[in-house]
């Protein structure tokens, strides 16, 4: 139930279950309607009455089919619509059905104790609402009707969750066989309210054809990848983690990813210090390790001498060509040092802003996992293109990756992670505790001590990420960036119990 299927591949899962399901498709409409009669019947049983507005598409036909229910149940139902179906279609056949009359929806008029069942425009919405359809929306949004959305709350963009003109927001959301992206990326997932996912009838088995490329993020992805020590291992079989440093002013950003990756497991957590700045790390440090890396040479040394599995690059660690030469060193491949994997994050992504295609020739080259990690800001500056054209965040996050051969996990209250291959990952567990400076930190060590662990780069971040939002969520109110690491352990051992 994680897949995640557009508008465009919905459509074909209807064609798919009427091809192979020996049905006719005004079935697929009749289970929809019932589906979310029910969950109104459920949820708002004492309403004083039922306003269902309906739209010239089938998301108005799953409208009629549910006004028709509820009449039938012998409750105060009316319908309103500006047109009626095109004749012929299934949505007509719904309608004709419905033995409620039509009133024309520019009468609507939202009243306080009725449920307003919005069945104007479904996921498929691709033009922005206007007319009388925006009229109504502002008018029951001003009057804080309480409303449930059909598929999806008309306004809202199916595809990436944007706002088409106007929308309203729905207290219950029922779509049906998978969620869509507008579920679940913001502003859309706003709202949707509580979303139900209703069978209607479609087999698992057209997903063997649609072959969907995008999922809601969920232990069941990566839970058989997460590492767990074997008897016999010790510290450098867990996994050494490297992290990079910033300048005397600057260090708390590297120890908050150092306390993320050995918390989540690495073995061995190594801070690479700038001289200047190894008498402040060494006062905060106790179980991670301290080494002066102050230039490129001194860190091929490391490489060749340490060998870490992983690396963290960026956190407060300057923006400028010393950031843009220590990266090309660790990815550039030698013979006598095993491929590593990198986190490159915020300054270590700022650097290589004028100069891109420097950074993806060599993320291309060095044979090893690359992962970016960027809130918006950094990706517009080192994607201002992809930013700029109107794409989805999903959109941007899955061509980023594509043209930088690296894993990008563009931060936010959605998070979307990105693999070069097309594959992506919507996170819906965040908290807004999580939005306090370094906590980004923390995600960037926490995905690097998974990777030094020896879990597949995508599974780690999406991993990453999961447990971090838990990690927030179970601490929440008055939560830190220090305090995440320190939550990890229980979150950690919550999860490996749910397995057992």
């Amino acid at each position: 139930m994680h897949e995640i299927l557009t508008p465009e591949e919905m459509g074909r899962a209807d064609r798919l279950a009427v091809e192979t399901g020996g049905f006719e498709s005004f079935r697929l409409m009749l289970n929809a309607g019932a589906a979310v009669a029910a969950e109104v019947l459920a949820r708002f049983p004492d309403a004083a009455g039922y306003d269902v507005l309906c739209g010239p598409g089938n998301n108005g036909g799953d409208g009629y089919v549910i006004a028709r229910l509820l009449r039938e149940r012998g409750l105060d139902v009316n319908l309103w619509r500006t047109e009626a179906p095109r004749p012929g279609s299934d949505a007509a056949r719904a309608a004709e059905e419905c033995p409620v009359e039509a009133r024309p929806l520019d009468a609507f008029e939202p009243r306080q104790g009725r449920v307003m069942i919005d069945a104007l425009f479904g996921a498929g919405l691709a033009r922005p609402v206007e007319g009388i359809y925006a009229v109504v929306l502002e008018k029951a949004s001003a009057a804080k009707a309480r409303v449930v959305g059909v598929d999806l709350p008309s306004g809202v963009s199916g595809d990436s969750g944007a706002i088409l003109g106007t929308a309203i927001a729905a207290e219950l959301t029922v779509t049906f066989f998978r969620k869509k992206p507008g579920h679940l990326l913001y502003p859309g997932r706003a709202l949707c309210g509580e979303t139900v996912v209703a069978d209607i009838g479609i087999g698992e088995a057209v997903l063997e054809t649609i072959r969907p490329h995008c999922r809601e993020n969920h232990p069941a992805i990566w839970a058989t990848l997460l590492p767990r020590p074997e008897a016999d291992t010790h510290k450098y079989r867990r996994g050494h983690v490297a992290v990079f440093s910033g300048g005397p002013s600057a260090t708390g950003a590297a120890r908050l990813a150092a306390r993320g990756a050995l918390r989540i497991g690495a073995g061995a957590v190594t801070v690479l210090s700038p001289a200047a700045a190894m008498a402040v790390n060494a006062m905060h440090l106790t179980a991670i390790m301290l080494r002066r890396v102050e230039e490129a040479e001194e860190l091929a040394a490391f490489q060749h001498e340490r060998v870490p599995q992983a690396y963290v690059f960026g956190p407060a660690f300057g923006v400028g060509e010393k950031a843009c030469a220590f990266v090309e060193t660790l990815l550039r491949p030698r013979e006598e040092v095993p491929a590593a994997s990198l986190v490159l994050d915020a300054d270590g992504i700022t650097s290589f802003a004028d100069s891109r295609d420097r950074l993806f020739e060599a993320v291309k080259a060095s044979g090893g996992d690359v992962v970016l990690t960027p809130h918006l800001g950094e990706f517009k500056r080192l994607f201002p293109d992809l930013a700029a054209d109107g794409r989805s965040k999903l959109e941007m996050a899955r061509e980023a990756a594509r043209m930088s051969g690296a894993i990008v996990l563009l931060k936010g209250p959605d998070t979307v992670i990105a693999a070069p291959d097309g594959e992506t990952v919507i996170n819906a567990n965040g908290t807004p505790y999580l939005a306090t400076a370094g906590s980004g930190d923390v995600l960037a060590g926490m995905i690097a001590g998974l990777l030094g662990q020896g879990m597949p780069a995508f599974a780690a971040a999406c991993a990453a990420v999961y447990l971090h939002a838990e990690a927030g969520r179970a601490f929440g109110p008055g939560l830190i960036a220090e305090d995440l690491p320190e939550a990890l352990p229980a979150v950690l051992r919550a999860r490996f119990a749910e397995e057992h």
